[in-house]
């Protein structure tokens, strides 16, 4: 085929579908290039269509890339409603449509193709015959799961919420500021989006539930973004993988991106031929110049090892400290928790439990309650207050364990950080 394009003489456009697994013969190659080499006397071109098209170096210059572009808001509109006609028409009837939910849907539906935007609008209204908020979570899981193909990111199906956060009453109060504009409903002056928080603190005090919990509050979906397997053993693949999980972050804006112990994959050395300098250096440009709607959630524990760079003011809107729980903090710990075991917090003595967890921090005090009731079901008694009352007393919490290195971490973001709660 290519043998005979090179010896016609006359001019033609030729469409070459799905050639690319023949790119990488030398001799495709070099037919290739003596058809282009001489293109411009027998004025012949050749298209050559794919999903993902990788052009030799001898090649490439001679080439011109189109990308053909996803359906915008207007686009994906049409095509629900040509959706919501075709129920209609076979079901005799009419498709219940929440005005609020079909604008989300189709904000949600962005990033995608029009063949998967048809078929998931198709999914969510023919379950039900109707368009409602309850269709959103699973138009996100299912539009997750047509992007999801590296496997750095994964998907929080089930995002916590901020009722079971005890304390943090600064942060939640911040949180809800924004949460209009990350919804798009809010009014007056056109707002920057959100870029993002840093959630420092001691650990076990809350800091991974607060971040799933941000979601929650926001009402977007929750995407986590795992550090430890960006890193590659090639050379330029690290980097790459950390750019295709930024653009899928953006292809799912709005969302909320979850870096847990952030600073495990961003800190700096100097053993690894400067890595670690290029994958921050990339972070920082995209966290600098990001246009879509992905708020970032970044935990820390030691703030010793992130570089200067990523906290220094502007990277995030703020920087959040997450301290000991103080005693009414404690004590709404120990509620959610007994009820999370179908206790009744009224059975127990809260206050003295509470005294008794001075210095634990929130998963300390859940294992106190979960280890309490191993111990009264050994003795096939039913759990009481001095049961959990020896736990706490028989535990050496972090706070005593480590005393002088949260003590120094309490020093450095007394006047550096907002305290969370």
């Amino acid at each position: 085929m290519l043998r005979h394009i090179r010896a016609v003489s006359q001019p033609g456009i030729f469409v070459l579908l799905d050639f690319h697994p023949y790119l990488q013969g030398p001799v495709n190659v070099r037919l290739l290039k003596d058809i282009v080499i001489k293109a411009e006397d027998s004025q012949q071109t050749i298209v050559l269509v794919s999903h993902d098209i990788e052009l030799p170096p001898e090649l490439d210059r001679f080439a011109a890339c189109f990308a053909m572009s996803l359906p915008d808001d207007k686009e994906r509109a049409n095509i629900v409603l040509s959706v919501v006609e075709e129920w209609n028409g076979a079901n005799q009837g009419a498709v219940k449509v929440d005005q609020r939910a079909f604008d989300l849907l189709v904000r949600n539906l962005a990033g995608i193709t029009r063949a998967d935007t048809e078929r998931l609008a198709r999914n969510a209204i023919y379950h039900d015959g109707a368009i409602s908020e309850s269709d959103l979570p699973v138009v996100a899981k299912a539009k997750y799961e047509l992007l999801n193909r590296q496997g750095v990111l994964s998907f929080e199906y089930e995002t916590a919420k901020f009722s079971d956060v005890g304390g943090l009453n600064r942060l939640k109060a911040w949180l809800e500021q924004r949460k209009r504009v990350m919804q798009s409903d809010a009014v007056g002056p056109p707002l920057d989006p959100p870029r993002g928080l840093l959630l420092l603190g001691i650990q076990g005090c809350g800091k991974s539930l607060a971040a799933k919990a941000t979601a929650g509050i926001l009402g977007v979906p929750l995407l986590r973004l795992d550090v430890g397997t960006l890193y590659n053993k090639y050379h330029g693949e690290t980097e790459r993988n950390l750019r295709e999980s930024l653009q899928q972050a953006e292809v799912m804006a709005p969302c909320v991106l979850w870096i847990d112990e952030i600073e495990k994959g961003l800190a700096t050395g100097s053993g690894d031929d400067g890595l670690s300098r290029r994958v921050l250096g990339t972070f920082l440009t995209w966290l600098a110049e990001k246009a879509e709607t992905v708020f970032v959630v970044a935990t820390a524990n030691d703030i010793s090892q992130l570089p200067p760079e990523l906290v220094r003011k502007g990277r995030f809107d703020e920087i959040f400290f997450v301290d000991l729980p103080a005693p009414r903090v404690r004590m709404d710990i120990l509620e959610i928790h007994l009820q999370q075991r179908e206790l009744d917090p009224a059975a127990f003595d809260i206050v003295a439990l509470v005294e008794a967890s001075e210095g634990f921090s929130g998963a300390e005090i859940e294992q106190g309650i979960v280890a309490a009731l191993y111990a009264a079901r050994a003795i096939r008694q039913s759990p009481e207050t001095a049961h959990i009352l020896a736990e706490f007393r028989r535990s050496r919490p972090l706070s005593v364990l480590m005393a002088e290195k949260l003590q120094a971490l309490r020093n450095w973001a007394a006047e550096r950080t907002v305290p969370a709660d």
